[in-house]
């Protein structure tokens, strides 16, 4: 194929190394020139690029002035003339002059508009050290290199547990910062970052990315990402970090791209559009990598989307299939909302999956039906909103779902991580999923079957009665939004959120970060537009008798081991470690050490900015380290030397 990679070879930045007797400006301009150009360019290059250089994919976009390999004509002759090691792009078998005619064309495409939800990526390359290729094995058994941190989660039953046990509950009270990475954005960091061979590799609002040296937190590279002036993310410029595979790194956007960047130069591979950002679809989770392909959900549950959870080739970029949260005509679910609900439906996909690689299963957890607070004119259960979904990982047919708030009205969202244990119940072996849910119960369910097996409040809650034997709520009545107000526990916050949870399977706890607060819920008219909220009401925070708790779950009953209260609103994670001990925040910006048997507190220091992303530790230089994002940094800790 001598031309149909021509984008990958004309974004990419290359040295320009000697041309031999090609000259090093394009002597072809004219309008014939350029017309045998496009001749030869729609002959050669339009199946991959389109006509009008618009086709991504692995092929990238042509209309554009971002050259990722030179933008001199002489590099880009070059890369067309002899192509790019390593890629799908050979050299050219056209003449010289007709090279030039093509890149004549190409310069015309430079000067087309671009679509508002375009962005276009700007890089400052610092080369990181070579590192071998993430492959498969380790992410699947991450715990054979317990130095390194290579998802979300920590791994694929999202455990969020680090086996290093050098910061133990003997010696984290002389815990001591090592160093501060920080950067002037005024969003709140959510992000995990990742560490792969000394290397952390992190995310900062709104797209931006960094590789740093995990030793000392200087920058090899960074990313830096342009957004349309109006994306419209709910709460706020957000995004959660990384997922990892081979030598790329992938990203989701705001204006709901998916992207995958050379994690040794920060370089755009290829980029994918999701969704259309205008239509209120954006990114904002940390993918899931799951064999050969990239997973990753549409966020914009309270613009009227209608959610999914998608799969991209690793290689490319191209999409492998697409499962709707929110149930089409003639599928499975859709008597479930009234007339056409179902096409403002939500069920937005917030956080990163987990996986069971014996089930080839992926759950993902699903958000809040649209509109948030007015029931009336979306009828009905609103399958697949509130739940988790188990999708065959290869083909995203769904294999079952469990709904935990059926016709949500209080904006519980079920995006909670879904924790997946392996545990001995009622005297058998079992696969099971638990979780602390917003609407204030802890699940337990069969993760092979959907089986509801076990809920109990963990929070206070007023809602309903208890959840029957069928795994459906018993609901009080009067508890739904109204034009005068009802008053529920738990809030619309809930009883937990986005705050990671971990696990520890040694000890057979799940450490959650919890709170205990009650939200008085409005009801008002609910007119979808396209972009716009469409939230159907509001409600209010009722702060008398708030606060937030680190509390320890035995992992098959619910039942409370042991409470860490604080006066303030933890919105942070937690990590449990093999040192025993279990690492988390307060709301007002201080790290924390609690003993992971008691909830004791060991240790704590304040960081001077909001904590709102989850805990993970790694092995630098063979000494282990503990990082958090916090305010506008990721702050690392370690034992002195």
């Amino acid at each position: 194929m001598p031309l149909n990679r021509l984008l990958l070879a004309v974004l990419t930045l290359l040295p320009l190394v000697v041309l031999g007797q090609t000259r090093g400006r394009n002597p072809y301009s004219s309008e014939k020139d350029v017309a045998e150009g496009r001749r030869l360019y729609l002959l050669s290059c339009r199946s991959c690029h389109g006509a009008d250089g618009e086709l991504g994919g692995n092929a990238t976009r042509l209309a554009s002035k971002f050259r990722r390999h030179g933008s001199s004509d002489g590099e880009m002759f070059h890369v067309i003339n002899n192509g790019v090691a390593g890629t799908a792009m050979p050299g050219s078998h056209l003449d010289e002059d007709s090279i030039w005619k093509v890149l004549a064309y190409v310069r015309t495409l430079e000067n087309r508009p671009v679509d508002e939800g375009h962005s276009a990526p700007i890089e400052v390359v610092r080369q990181a050290p070579a590192s071998e290729p993430v492959s498969a094995e380790q992410l699947l058994h991450p715990e054979r290199n317990p130095g390194q941190w290579l998802s979300y989660s920590g791994n694929y039953q999202s455990h969020r547990f680090s086996p290093l046990a050098q910061i133990s509950a003997a010696n984290v009270s002389g815990l001591q910062l090592k160093w501060i990475f920080q950067r002037g954005v005024k969003e709140k960091i959510e992000a995990t970052p990742l560490v792969v061979d000394n290397i952390m590799y992190v995310t900062i609002p709104p797209n931006d990315a960094y590789a740093l040296n995990a030793e000392s937190g200087d920058i090899y590279w960074e990313y830096k990402r342009n957004l349309p002036t109006k994306t419209a993310p709910c709460c706020g410029q957000v995004n959660r970090g990384f997922a990892i595979s081979g030598n790329l790194l992938f990203m989701t956007t705001l204006d709901a791209y998916i992207i995958a960047l050379d994690r040794r130069t920060g370089r755009l591979v290829w980029e994918t559009k999701m969704a259309d950002y205008k239509e209120g679809y954006t990114g904002t989770h940390a993918p899931l990598v799951v064999k050969d392909k990239v997973l990753v959900g549409a966020a914009g549950g309270e613009y009227g989307i209608r959610g999914f959870v998608d799969a991209y080739r690793i290689s490319d970029g191209s999409r492998v299939w697409r499962s709707y949260t929110v149930p089409g005509p003639g599928e499975f679910g859709n008597d479930t909302w009234e007339g056409d609900s179902w096409k403002s439906g939500g069920a937005a996909i917030w956080l990163t999956g987990s996986y069971d690689p014996d089930l080839n299963l992926t759950y993902w957890g699903t958000s809040n039906p649209g509109p948030d607070w007015n029931g009336e004119v979306r009828k009905g259960d609103n399958l697949f909103s509130c739940s988790v979904l188990a999708l065959d990982a290869d083909t995203g047919k769904r294999r079952w779902h469990y709904q935990f708030t059926p016709h949500d009205t209080h904006d519980w969202d079920a995006v909670q991580i879904m924790v997946l244990v392996d545990r001995e119940y009622e005297g058998r072996p079992r696969k099971l999923l638990v979780t602390a849910n917003r609407n204030g119960f802890y699940y337990v369910l069969d993760r092979g079957t959907g089986e509801f097996l076990h809920a109990k409040a963990f929070v206070k809650q007023t809602w309903a009665k208890e959840i029957g034997r069928d795994g459906r709520p018993v609901v009080v009545p009067g508890t739904d939004p109204s034009p005068t107000g009802s008053r529920v526990w738990p809030s619309s916050t809930g009883g937990a959120n986005w705050w990671s949870p971990s696990y520890s399977d040694a000890s057979g706890l799940l450490f959650v970060p919890t709170l205990e607060r009650s939200s008085t819920f409005f009801s008002d008219v609910a007119a979808y537009r396209p972009g716009m909220l469409f939230e159907g009401g509001f409600r209010r925070f009722d702060d008398a008798g708030t606060y937030g708790a680190i509390r320890a779950f035995e992992v098959l009953s619910g039942n409370t081991r042991w409470e860490y209260k604080m006066d303030s609103i933890t919105r942070a994670g937690v990590m449990a470690t093999g040192g025993g001990i279990v690492v988390g925040a307060s709301g007002d910006g201080r790290l924390l050490a609690l003993d992971a048997a008691n909830g004791k507190e060991l240790w704590k220091v304040n960081l001077g900015g909001a904590i709102m992303a989850g805990p993970m530790s790694y092995l630098s230089k063979g000494r282990q380290r503990i990082a958090i994002a916090a305010g506008s940094g990721i702050f690392v800790f370690g034992l002195p030397e």
